[in-house]
């Protein structure tokens, strides 16, 4: 029988090459710079991308502190945590996250983690994102190469 034969490749951790980019957040929106940090850690850019394999880049998010929201939902927005006990339900905005120490970072890995898959894999690609609230940031050892996030799709 003369056909062609074609495999599908399957990446994995041996496989699998991971680079370090830079994502200026400066004057961007965002639930729109979330996602696409989320599409950069899960590696979907990437030609050899495997649902269910950690193929994406080691991505650090510089400025996060300057990023903006359309409307009113600085205020109108509403995040819940539950600690599980009787009355251990909090809500806060985005505007109150911004306020607390460290609220910058906590606000953009809250919105990259709504955008990643819920499992084991999630919790995994999640500890690629560093997010830094000022433009300096301590991985030059790395040599990460600054990208711009408004052309990717």
């Amino acid at each position: 029988m003369d056909t062609l034969s074609y495999k599908t490749i399957s990446a994995n951790k041996a496989t699998v090459n991971k680079e370090w980019v830079i994502v200026d957040a400066t004057d961007q929106i965002l639930g729109r710079l979330g996602s696409k940090v989320a599409k950069l850690l899960r590696g979907k850019y990437k030609p050899n991308f495997t649902p269910h394999v950690d193929c994406g880049d080691n991505v650090i998010v510089i400025n996060a502190d300057k990023v903006k929201m359309t409307g009113n939902k600085w205020t109108d927005r509403v995040y819940m945590t539950f600690s599980g006990y009787p009355g251990g339900q909090k809500r806060f905005s985005p505007l109150d996250l911004k306020s607390r120490p460290g609220g910058d970072e906590k606000l953009m890995r809250r919105v990259v983690k709504g955008m990643l898959p819920k499992n084991r894999l999630g919790a995994r690609l999640l500890k690629n994102l560093y997010v830094y609230s000022g433009p300096e940031h301590n991985h030059e050892a790395q040599s990460p190469k600054l990208i711009d996030i408004n052309t990717l799709k």
